[in-house]
């Protein structure tokens, strides 16, 4: 039952400390068994959970989190959701996030604060608009939105952008996604969480899994601090520390694991309402709802677990921002993180079983986990539940790296993984 509170009740509840709310979900003590088990607490790992339950009926399952809901990737990211992908399968798949996004606030009756503003890829030489010219060619034939833009729409949605004769980085134009947007991190994991826990799904935090129980050459369930917990079937979405569980289970997976970081500016008054990504300055930004300018660039392409990044990358990530828009070189940083991202060689996701029959993947997502977090539910829960693969997800499994039919976004499109 959805419980309504005026105004005056809401001030009450806050002035008491909220003791009278209900708990938008439970922590169950765990059980020894479930149906399935999904290690991971992030967004990926709450939406199989919620997809299990809401698609195929299955309310027997166990959501493991080392740390609390949302505290990984999930919270450590710039929020960013888009489809402006080269290759088809990559369009579907990215496309497919874009659309449950879409509809995603009324799926799960929790506002995750959508704002579909639009995300221009700037190009700044004749060389990288050819090669707009050619993404948006291919976002066009495989079925999403996209424009090219010139200088001219440049100027349009970026006014604020230094266009001046000196500029290092000149707009000569790029490639346009109206759709594209921010979501609101948190709200996207504690919509999840709320909408599985309402289905029956258990939601198990502060529980590290530290092995796997592996019988007959088959996982039978993990291992946990709270005691052994058994499944028919295990879903591991950890995003950046799939190898070292991989590793538990007895198996590698060709993923390298890397610190991307991003920093927010002191709030502001409404100065830049797009977002805007620049491969050859290694910046992007987007002006979050509270006033502050979310900032991001590229990998810090030296393998770690760190989450706090290093002073080098964010000084490049910060001097390309500053030189596109002079106008923020007066603002104040308020914090800086990272987030562990698992990269793979093709820049792809890894959806499928893996070499441990009853053990299935969703890694490989690299700076694209937060966007993909609808498809990454629906296609982990489809594999879990029918033993199958959706027709999405079957060119991101595993096997593509024996039999060669990779997917190289980062050659395809140009953007930055």
């Amino acid at each position: 039952m959805t419980r309504h509170y005026s105004a005056l009740s809401l001030l009450k509840e806050g002035l008491a400390g909220q003791k009278g709310w209900a708990k938008a979900w439970e922590s169950p003590e765990p059980k020894p068994r479930y149906d399935m088990v999904i290690v991971g607490g992030g967004g990926h790992g709450l939406a199989t959970a919620y997809y299990l339950a809401k698609q195929h009926g299955i309310t027997d399952v166990a959501v493991v989190e080392k740390g609390w809901l949302g505290g990984g990737n999930t919270g450590r990211n710039t929020t960013v959701v888009r489809s402006n992908y080269f290759f088809p399968e990559s369009v579907r798949l990215y496309d497919m996030a874009l659309k449950l996004y879409e509809g995603l606030s009324r799926e799960l009756n929790y506002n995750i604060m959508l704002s579909q503003r639009g995300m221009i890829s700037l190009a700044h030489t004749p060389a990288e608009m050819e090669m707009a010219a050619r993404v948006v060619n291919a976002m066009q034939i495989n079925g999403t939105d996209a424009e090219l833009f010139g200088p001219e729409d440049v100027k349009r949605v970026l006014p604020i952008y230094n266009f001046g004769p000196k500029a290092r980085y000149p707009a000569l134009g790029g490639v346009w996604q109206g759709r594209s947007g921010t979501a609101r991190h948190d709200a996207v994991a504690w919509g999840y969480a709320r909408a599985a826990a309402r289905l029956g799904v258990h939601i198990l935090q502060q529980c590290e899994v530290t092995d796997f129980l592996i019988e007959g050459g088959r996982c039978r369930g993990v291992v946990t601090a709270s005691g052994a917990i058994r499944a028919d079937k295990v879903g591991l979405a950890v995003a950046g520390h799939s190898s070292q569980m991989a590793a538990k289970a007895g198996f590698r997976l060709p993923v390298t694991s890397y610190a991307l970081q991003a920093c927010v500016s002191e709030p502001v008054k409404p100065i830049l309402d797009t977002v805007v990504l620049s491969p050859g300055a290694g910046t992007y930004a987007s002006q979050s709802d509270k006033g502050e300018m979310v900032v991001g660039g590229g990998l810090d392409r030296i393998p770690s677990y760190g989450q706090r990044g290093n002073l080098p990358v964010l000084e490049t990530v910060l001097s390309g921002l500053v030189e596109m828009f002079p106008a923020f070189r007066q603002l104040n940083l308020m914090r800086q993180w990272a987030g562990i991202v698992d990269v793979v060689p093709d820049s792809s996701p890894i959806l499928g079983e893996s070499p441990l029959p009853g053990l299935f993947l969703n890694c490989g997502w690299g700076t694209g986990g937060f966007k993909s977090i609808p498809a990454g539910g629906v296609l982990l829960a489809h594999l879990m539940a029918t033993g199958q693969h959706h027709d999405i997800s079957r060119p991101f499994d595993l096997d593509r790296f024996t039999t060669g039919r990779l997917i190289d976004e980062a050659a395809g499109s140009g953007i930055a993984h």
